[in-house]
């Protein structure tokens, strides 16, 4: 599959939200960026340290050649994914991140076991373990992720027709809520996207807590809608006041 379940998480505010985790597809390629940024540092290392032209017999060249060039190396994961809120530059240029399985940034604490456990996840079997604990996973965890209680999640917006801020409504509709212009279209965007993944789940209590909140937001009293003809009436209500 292209992508791994979508995995939810709750928010100290106790309202769901779903991460996407991201794909095999994207942590394989931004695993051979960073592999390509690696090798043209080495070679880059070789040029420099022929340049200065360091002794191989010399104790203290030996020691600066393994410093130069592998220490960075060693050390490339770690130090970027804890520097710089879990990517690396492969990451980066795919959009993907590690976070915990609550969605919050990870300590050091849990770099460092991701790091460690690349021995036997990557190193060890040419990633082969690293691919297969990863298909098989419900939240797309290496063994790595799994001591460390971590996930890969995806930041690239997933654009689909479900994810749009138009709601069908018919020619003839009357609106019911006009305060529901007090809500601009990234609030919109995101109470519609709550509430279809908790219709798809079954989470009515998160429906109920939309709801609640909708209510106290736009200051409406007990509505005779159910809290899901509500929540769809409100988002066919912003459509219909913001197409006009």
């Amino acid at each position: 599959k292209e992508y791994m379940d979508n995995f939810q998480i709750e928010t100290a505010q106790n309202v769901s939200i779903y991460q996407n985790v991201a794909s095999i597809g994207d942590r394989i390629l931004a695993y051979l960026i960073d592999g390509v940024i690696l090798i043209a540092y080495w070679i880059l290392s070789l040029f420099l340290i022929a340049q200065f032209g360091l002794d191989s017999q010399s104790m203290g060249d030996i020691w600066a050649y393994y410093l130069v060039l592998g220490l960075p190396i060693f050390l490339y994961y770690i130090l970027f994914e804890t520097f710089w809120d879990g990517k690396t530059p492969g990451k980066a240029a795919m959009k993907i991140r590690v976070v915990k399985l609550d969605g919050s940034k990870p300590g050091f604490g849990s770099y460092f076991v991701r790091w460690i456990m690349r021995i036997i996840d990557i190193a060890g079997s040419s990633g082969g373990i690293a691919v297969v604990s990863i298909l098989i996973s419900e939240k797309g965890q290496r063994l790595g992720d799994m001591a460390a209680g971590t996930t890969v999640i995806t930041e690239k917006k997933r654009v689909s027709l479900s994810d749009s801020l138009i709601v069908d409504i018919p020619v003839d509709y009357v609106p019911t809520y006009p305060q529901v212009t007090v809500f601009n279209d990234k609030d919109v965007q995101l109470i519609k996207t709550l509430f279809l993944n908790a219709k798809r789940n079954g989470n009515h209590n998160v429906i109920v807590k939309l709801a609640d909140r909708l209510r106290e937001k736009m200051d409406v009293a007990t509505p005779d809608e159910n809290n899901i003809q509500f929540v769809e009436r409100v988002l066919a209500d912003y459509n219909y006041y913001t197409q006009q």
